[in-house]
């Protein structure tokens, strides 16, 4: 009989999607169940449990029918960001009675504003695992970098050309929080277009994606984001703010230096303008960012080690 294996209850940014697809490659039975599915990603669930937004009694209701149904089938359960089928005073307990086992698959904000001493729920779970070796400093607690895989398949390298206007992509999920006003406020300084991708589609942001010459992620946070993986795997030079040890941890550990250019909301200006004038750096980049994808994230990697992980618990 395979391994079973449910991942829940959500698929921020397509991670769980993405991973339940790439193990069901290797025979793997494996399915992705959702409190909700997102609503630029809708048709991305095995399992819409199609959960009210209010009414607890309504919600431990769905949810509590739900994990009755999974666990005859499951052998593992990979929850995403901190969240757990039913109370995890209650999740826990079960799983080890029944002798499943269980990971926690951190995503970044799901830890990154909390204080240590509320994450030690993750203890509960047979093991953690985090996306970057800059998560790694706001859990109390040993987890494993995995870092988020991409079906490279679905990303073709576009030829950079040459043009005037340099065209920069942002695709903020949160304006706020990915220091949209930033980027528009540095664009203005600099002969570019900006193109700002926000509420469409994936399908869609792919799209205009492949249109960029520069990605421009984020400007706020400590590490990049699942766009500028996709950035990378189209070829596209990528700019964003990233921790100086965690580049340094990453490079160490994969044996790769870090494509990326590094940027804050301060200097984003001076950051950006030798992209700008140089189409030759702008190839380099994208050249050097797809063999970064290639060897880091690609999805049919990032299986290996999590079927070593899973074989480990």
């Amino acid at each position: 009989m395979p391994l079973r294996v449910t991942h829940c209850p959500v698929n921020l940014a397509g991670v769980g999607w993405t991973n339940v697809q790439a193990l069901r490659r290797r025979g793997i039975d494996a399915r992705l169940v959702v409190f909700n599915t997102q609503p630029f990603r809708p048709d991305q669930a095995d399992w819409n449990l199609e959960r009210p937004r209010s009414g607890l009694l309504r919600q431990q209701a769905i949810q509590w029918r739900a994990f009755a149904k999974l666990l005859p089938q499951t052998d593992i359960f990979h929850f995403y960001f901190g969240l757990t089928l039913v109370p995890k005073r209650l999740q826990f307990p079960i799983l080890r009675a029944t002798r499943r086992k269980s990971l926690f698959h951190f995503l970044g904000a799901d830890i990154r504003e909390r204080p240590k001493e509320q994450l030690l729920y993750g203890l509960k779970a047979d093991a953690r695992v985090v996306g970057s070796f800059a998560a790694l400093r706001f859990i109390p607690y040993d987890a494993e970098v995995l870092p988020p895989g991409i079906d490279l398949t679905s990303f073709e390298p576009v030829p950079p050309v040459e043009r005037e206007r340099v065209r920069v992509v942002h695709a903020p999920s949160n304006l706020e929080k990915k220091g949209t006003q930033h980027v528009i406020d540095a664009c203005k300084e600099l002969p570019v277009d900006l193109d700002v991708v926000h509420g469409v589609r994936n399908e869609e942001a792919l799209e205009r994606f492949k249109q960029a010459d520069i990605v421009v992620d984020q400007v706020l946070r400590d590490w990049h984001g699942i766009l500028s993986i996709e950035g990378m795997a189209l070829g596209k030079p990528v700019v964003t703010s990233l921790d100086e040890d965690a580049v340094q941890e990453t490079e160490e550990h994969f044996g790769l230096k870090v494509p990326i250019v590094r940027t804050t909301k301060d200097d984003l200006v001076d950051t950006l303008r030798p992209l700008v004038e140089s189409f030759a750096e702008r190839k380099r980049l994208g050249e050097a960012g797809r063999a970064y994808v290639e060897e880091v994230h690609d999805v049919e990697r990032m299986t290996d080690r999590l079927l070593d992980l899973y074989a480990r618990l």
